[in-house]
C-alpha cells in the first residue's frame, strides 16, 4: 500500500505513546516529533504537516487530553481524526443524477493509467450501483488506447462507442452521447486523451469537450508513485478545469504516499477513487475513515466484509460452517477455504485489513505463502474423494502416489495431513461446544486470537463462519 513505510513509523510512535500511563507536555511533544519526521518522509507537504501539528496540540489540550484517564488513547484518537481531515472527512462517491445521463470525464497525463481506470469505474458502476454505463473512446492521439479501451469493454462486457483515430475527439464525444442518448444509457464515461506532460494544447481540448457535455464528475487521475507532484498536477488540472476528484492509480506500490495526503488540503479536490492492482476488479471507493484506520494498524473490518461479500460464494462459506457445527468438516471443504481466500486478493493485503494484523504483514512473503497455497491444493486435489473424506485412513502407498501427483515430497503430505486433523479437531470441538450450549462469545473470541496470532487465514474463516451461524 502507499502508506506501508507511513503506517509502520506511526504505529510504533502510537503503541509507544498509547502505552504511557501518564502524558506530559514533554512526552507529548516527543510523539509529535516522531510523527512530524514520518509525516515528511512519506512525502507531506510541509505547510500541511506543521498545520497538523498545530492543530493536535491545539485539540489535545483542549480536550484536557494530559489530566484524563488513558491519555495515550485519546492522544492516538486525535491523530486519527487529524488524518481522516487531511484525506476528506467524507465519502466522496460520484454524483449520478436522478434523471436523464451521467457523464463521467477522466482526464490525467499519459501513463497514469486513466484507459484502465475508466473501464474500472465503469465496472463499479455497474457492479456497485446497477449503471447501464457506456465508454466513449476519445483519446484519438493514442491509437493503441482505443484497442486497450474495446478490449477492457469486452471483459466487462460494456459497450464502447469509437470513431477510430482518424476522427477528431470533439466529434467522437458529440456522436458518442447522441449515441447513448438514443440507446437509453444512464451512465457515460468519457476517456480522453493524456499528454507526457501539461500543455496548451491538451488543455484547450479538454476545456471544450467540457464545455461541449457539462460533465458531471471530472475526474483526474493520478500516480501514487509520483509523490508530490499529484498535488502539482492537481492544481494546474483544476485551474482548468472544474475537477471533481481524483482516482489514484497504483496505490498497490512501493510509494511513500505524502502526495494523497496532501493533496485535499491543498486543492479542495477529495480522492475518489484508487486503485490498487492490474486486475479490473482492483479498484474501490474510497473511504478517508478507512484509510485512517489502516494507516494507524487498526485494521479496516469493513472494507474486508464488503469484499467478501463481493467476491466470496456465501452460501458456500454458510454450507461449510454448517458441516463444520456437525462435525463433518472434510478436505473438500478445506479446498474449497483457500479457494475463498485467494478470491480476496494477497493474504498480505487481507491481514492489514484485519485489527492487530498490521504488524505482521510486512513479515510475510507474498511469494512464499501464494506457493504454499497452491502446493496444498495440489496436493489435495492429488487425493481420491475417498482419501479427501478421510485424510486419516491414507497409507503410505497413497502418500506415495500423492505426493508424486503432486509435485510434493512424502513429508509434505503428512504435514497437510496433520494440519487438517489438527484443524478438524478444533472444529469439531466448537461444534460440540455449540451444540451442547457452551459456546459462547468469549470463547470463540479466545480461538479466533489463537489463530490470528498463528497466522492461519484458513481456521481464522472458519471461527468467522462459525461465529456467523452461531450468533447472527
Amino acid at each position: 500500500m502507499a502508506f506501508d513505510s507511513l503506517s509502520e513509523r506511526l504505529n510504533k510512535t502510537m503503541r509507544d505513546i498509547a502505552g504511557k500511563g501518564k502524558l506530559t507536555d514533554a512526552n507529548m511533544e516527543d510523539m509529535l516529533k516522531e510523527v512530524r519526521l514520518a509525516l515528511l518522509e512519506a512525502d507531506v507537504n510541509y505547510r500541511i504537516v506543521k498545520k497538523f501539528l498545530e492543530d493536535i496540540r491545539e485539540k489535545a489540550r483542549g480536550e484536557d487530553v494530559l489530566s484524563s484517564v488513558e491519555p495515550g488513547q485519546m492522544l492516538v484518537k486525535i491523530v486519527h481524526d487529524q488524518i481522516v481531515e487531511l484525506l476528506g472527512t467524507d465519502e466522496a462517491g460520484l454524483n449520478f443524477k436522478e434523471e436523464g445521463m451521467t457523464v463521467i470525464m477522466l482526464v490525467g497525463l499519459q501513463g497514469t493509467g486513466k484507459t484502465t481506470s475508466a473501464a474500472k469505474i465503469a465496472k463499479i458502476c455497474k457492479d456497485k450501483f446497477s449503471r447501464n454505463p457506456i465508454m466513449i473512446a476519445a483519446d484519438v492521439i493514442r491509437p493503441a488506447a482505443i484497442e486497450q479501451l474495446q478490449t477492457l469493454g469486452k471483459e466487462i462486457d460494456t459497450e464502447v462507442f469509437t470513431l477510430g483515430p482518424s476522427k477528431p475527439a470533439l466529434q467522437a464525444v458529440k456522436e458518442g452521447m447522441d449515441y447513448a442518448a438514443a440507446n437509453g444509457f444512464d451512465t457515460v464515461l468519457i476517456d480522453t486523451a493524456g499528454r507526457l506532460h501539461i500543455d496548451e494544447e491538451l488543455m484547450d481540448e479538454l476545456k471544450k469537450i467540457n464545455e461541449m457535455v457539462h460533465p458531471d464528475e471530472i475526474l483526474l487521475t493520478v500516480d501514487a508513485m509520483t509523490g508530490q507532484d499529484i498535488v502539482n498536477v492537481a492544481q494546474a488540472f483544476n485551474e482548468a478545469l472544474p475537477l471533481t476528484g481524483l482516482v489514484v492509480t497504483k496505490f498497490d506500490g512501493d510509494s511513500r504516499g505524502g502526495g494523497v495526503l496532501s493533496v485535499k488540503k491543498i486543492t479542495g479536490v477529495p480522492v475518489k477513487f484508487v486503485g490498487e492492482g492490474e486486475k479490473i476488479e482492483d479498484m474501490g471507493l474510497f473511504y478517508p475513515d478507512r484509510m485512517a484506520d489502516r494507516i494507524l494498524g487498526m485494521g479496516d473490518i469493513v472494507s474486508l466484509v464488503e469484499r467478501a461479500q463481493e467476491k466470496m460464494d456465501l452460501k458456500e462459506s454458510e454450507a461449510i460452517a454448517e458441516r463444520m457445527m456437525n462435525g463433518k468438516f472434510t478436505m473438500d471443504d478445506m479446498l474449497k477455504q483457500f479457494e475463498q481466500i485467494q478470491k480476496l486478493g494477497p493474504l498480505g493485503g487481507i491481514m492489514k485489513m484485519i485489527p492487530g494484523m498490521n504488524q505482521y504483514a510486512g513479515l510475510l512473503d507474498e511469494t512464499q505463502a501464494a506457493d504454499a497455497m497452491k502446493h496444498t491444493k495440489a496436493m489435495i486435489q492429488s487425493m481420491t474423494p475417498a482419501e479427501r473424506a478421510e485424510p486419516q485412513k491414507i497409507r503410505s502407498t497413497m502418500k506415495k502416489r500423492i505426493a508424486k501427483g503432486s509435485g510434493m515430497t512424502v513429508n509434505d503430505v503428512n504435514k497437510l495431513i496433520n494440519q487438517f486433523m489438527k484443524m478438524k479437531k478444533a472444529m469439531d470441538q466448537m461444534g460440540a461446544m455449540s451444540r451442547n450450549g457452551s459456546l459462547n462469545e468469549e470463547t470463540l473470541e479466545k480461538m479466533m486470537s489463537q489463530a490470528e496470532k498463528n497466522a492461519s487465514a484458513a481456521q481464522m474463516m472458519n471461527y468467522r463462519n462459525m461465529r456467523g451461524k452461531r450468533f447472527h
